[in-house]
């Protein structure tokens, strides 16, 4: 089944039987439709990540212990056009996303807790905060003096925001037993701060069940070939979990600073003549896989 998520409405289309309806993308709207779901047998409920209009959907089909699946809008596209469709409306939209899962037969995945949800709104909120307040700032510089008292507040009221999310995000984190291990481990490398912790804990639960090249490909730090005939094309990395890969290059500029370890290495390929950010690429790509083998060993770092 593939439904087109909308603000207001969801498109549903079940490809062997050909049907489409529409539905109320409310509660009461969702709960309806979960009940109407239960009378077919069911393999993939395809939902288009839209934004987070498609969650209240996919979160009632996880409590009910149907198979959803979430797919990427382009890759959706991508599918269309491979086929040469590219008429688009919600009810063509929605026979797309069924027959993708028919052809493609992405696996459904287990949704995670709802504390693990919550710490991943939160971090996502901090994000959002964060760049607000970088946004001000930026503005406060070539503002005009009448101005700068609008500024200030703004930034004041921001980093309260930020500290409330923080501390909520400590409490929330503290009180998710299974973590504290992981957390403590993560924690010890030097230049790892909670910031990072908690990134990891709430978007790579993967985190030391996988290969260096698995955990690396999932930060999205494994550099890609493009490579074509004789031409050997420069590699890089592509794809992968965009707040990961954020908290690390932030990180990163702080470790190769105090931790040994990363410092060394960050020097050494610079003097092999390795661009200053592509050397640094390559200390959060060794940073993710340490502490991959870290969880997975549960072994604290130890100063050499």
């Amino acid at each position: 089944m593939g439904v087109d998520i909308g603000k207001d409405t969801l498109d549903i289309y079940i490809y062997e039987l050909g049907k489409h309806w529409q539905a109320a993308n409310t509660s009461e709207g969702v709960k309806v439709l979960i009940k109407q779901l239960n009378r077919y047998q069911l393999t993939r409920i395809l939902a288009e990540a839209t934004g987070g209009y498609e969650r209240r959907l996919v979160e009632a089909c996880a409590e009910k212990e149907l198979p959803v699946v979430v797919v990427q809008p382009i890759q959706v596209r991508q599918f269309a056009k491979a086929q040469g469709v590219f008429a688009k409306t919600d009810k063509i939209d929605a026979r797309l996303i069924a027959q993708f899962g028919v052809v493609m037969q992405p696996e459904p995945r287990q949704l995670p807790s709802k504390k693990v949800r919550l710490v991943r709104d939160l971090l996502a909120r901090k994000r959002q905060l964060n760049e607000t307040r970088t946004q001000e700032l930026n503005r406060s510089h070539k503002a005009a003096k009448v101005l700068a008292p609008s500024h200030r507040r703004s930034i004041k009221m921001l980093e309260k925001e930020i500290t409330w999310v923080n501390d909520r995000l400590a409490k929330e984190v503290s009180a998710i037993t299974e973590w504290q291990r992981v957390y403590e481990v993560i924690s010890s490398a030097p230049g790892v701060g909670d910031g990072i912790a908690y990134t990891l804990l709430g978007e790579l639960p993967e985190l030391g069940k996988l290969s260096h090249r698995q955990i690396a490909a999932l930060a999205g730090l494994a550099p890609f070939n493009r490579d074509s005939g004789y031409m050997k094309g420069r590699r890089r990395i592509k794809g992968g979990r965009a707040p990961i890969r954020t908290v690390l290059y932030m990180g990163m500029m702080s470790a190769i600073q105090h931790n040994p370890v990363m410092k060394q290495f960050y020097k050494k390929l610079v003097a092999q003549g390795k661009h200053k950010k592509v050397a640094l690429t390559a200390c959060m790509r060794k940073m993710i896989t340490i502490l991959n083998a870290m969880v997975r060993d549960d072994k604290v770092w130890k100063m050499a």
